[in-house]
């Protein structure tokens, strides 16, 4: 397929989907981002902007829709809505998609792809994380609290590889994203998920943002703690990293600016739906599926819960 001809669609322009499509956007890719509200009023009347640490940009024209408004066929899908919301569009989702559509989904939920797959029998969906700290400033407007832009995504079985998926990283690397198409995406997701986990159950527990975590002391030592039970976790079900995890998702914390927080602290803390049970309350569950002890987690579990009640 020619590179111009490829349509994107990303359907959840939060963070994560906004800063992926306006970098694909900006380098002339063909992308049409779902948003609704005045979000996506904003997009429409002036575009979609993003404000990076040292600079902005502004895509205009945007292409901005409402899910139940498209009617085009996408060749890929980017899934960035919440994980709460997922049930939510798949019956849009297999409206506008067929056997040549890839799916990538990119949520903070582990395994996301493989149970999505079982929705879209003819199309290819694959597993796929983000490595992004964004957030929607104001309406038609995003703000990176952060440089690193990493997307991973890939198969969960060899046989499912199509060259498309070759040529979708080499999109996302022409746009300035870290794309990479992961050759064990069982591995990188969860690599990815011992971050964005415990960044999310240390910052709600003691409700700080990621300076409190770049400092030495009883909050960072947490943060490590959780890192490396999700270590445990992982070589229980087999999955083994190839580097230190804690020194890396420390050195990841540490790129942030000081009052960056996760979504799942911001929607927790303005009393909105969450992904708390897939975050932190799934990997209690999982330590108990493969017996693993993870007494930090189920600590920080127990008094969420309480004080959440």
């Amino acid at each position: 397929m020619g590179e111009q001809k490829r349509k994107y669609l990303i359907v959840g322009t939060g963070g994560t989907g906004a800063t992926i499509g306006a970098y694909l956007a900006r380098a002339g890719k063909d992308v049409t981002f779902i948003a609704r509200g005045r979000h996506l009023q904003a997009m429409r009347e002036n575009g979609l902007r993003i404000v990076r640490p040292k600079d902005e940009f502004t895509i205009v024209p945007c292409k901005a829709t409402s899910l139940e408004e498209y009617a085009g066929r996408p060749d890929v899908i980017f899934v960035c809505v919440k994980g709460y919301s997922l049930d939510e569009v798949i019956p849009s989702l297999q409206r506008i998609s067929d056997g040549h559509t890839i799916i990538i989904p990119i949520l903070n939920i582990y395994g996301t792809g493989g149970n999505l797959q079982k929705f879209f029998p003819d199309s290819l969906v694959t597993d796929g994380c983000i490595y992004v700290a964004a957030e929607i400033m104001e309406p038609g407007c995003i703000k990176m609290n952060g440089d690193i832009l990493r997307v991973i995504f890939g198969v969960r079985d060899p046989a499912q590889h199509r060259e498309e998926l070759t040529e979708i990283e080499a999109d996302l690397k022409q746009s300035g994203i870290t794309g990479v198409l992961s050759d064990h995406i069982a591995r990188d997701a969860l690599l990815k998920f011992s971050y964005v986990s415990p960044q999310g159950a240390c910052g709600l527990y003691y409700s700080v943002a990621a300076g409190a975590i770049q400092k030495p002391g009883e909050i960072r030592d947490c943060f490590a703690g959780l890192i490396h039970e999700i270590d445990l976790l992982a070589n229980a079900m087999g999955i083994h990293f190839e580097e230190d995890i804690v020194k890396r998702n420390l050195a990841i914390l540490d790129t942030l600016s000081e009052g960056a927080t996760t979504s799942l602290q911001r929607d927790v803390m303005a009393g909105r739906q969450s992904e708390i049970d897939g975050l932190i309350y799934e990997v209690v569950r999982l330590g108990e599926e493969y017996g693993v002890d993870l007494p930090i987690y189920r600590k920080i579990a127990e008094t969420l819960k309480e004080r959440l009640a």
